[in-house]
């Protein structure tokens, strides 16, 4: 994440917050990330260095007319400052603040498919032993585990997959 985006990110947050809109500028930063990351030529047109920024700006506040004003200021000082690349970044970070603000983690789980309620419940114990934070569970499926979990909280990892346990016998029968 960029130092910029981070710090874009803060000031909104701090705005948002004394103005009691935290929360609701928080469903307009989701609403900004998905609906970039969703649109490829909305992305790239951001990206752009040949569009102008007054272009970007009259875009984006058309395309997300109903955000709240704090998020509007975001736009105008994107604008001011020609960052409107990093917008999907400074939303994305956005979340990540308010959600450590109000006590709540992400934990990332891999799985070789979809989680299921049982799988989770296994999580959410192993996460309680990382941290005493309200745990939000971001599942990414990646068949190469081929089965169990990897679960990364913080600056913590725990490996319960099969193709860890897999190449910890392989090692072990190498020795």
């Amino acid at each position: 994440m960029s130092r910029a985006a981070i710090r874009y990110a803060k000031a909104i947050l701090d705005n948002a917050i004394s103005s009691n809109k935290a929360e609701m500028v928080n469903n307009d930063m989701k609403l900004i990330v998905s609906t970039i990351t969703g649109n490829k030529e909305l992305k790239t047109f951001l990206e752009s260095p040949v569009v102008k920024q007054h272009f970007k700006q009259a875009a984006v506040e058309e395309i997300f007319s109903g955000v709240e004003k704090d998020t509007k200021s975001l736009f105008q000082l994107l604008a001011e400052n020609a960052r409107f690349e990093i917008l999907s970044k400074v939303a994305s970070q956005y979340s990540i603040l308010y959600d450590n603000n109000i006590g709540v983690e992400t934990a990332y789980v891999t799985t070789a498919f979809p989680i299921n309620s049982e799988i989770e419940a296994k999580v959410l114990a192993k996460v309680a032993e990382f941290s005493d934070k309200k745990i939000k569970i971001k599942n990414k499926i990646d068949e190469s585990i081929i089965g169990g979990f990897v679960l990364r909280g913080g600056d913590k990892q725990y490996n319960a997959s099969v193709a860890y346990r897999l190449n910890e016998l392989k090692r072990e029968f190498i020795k």
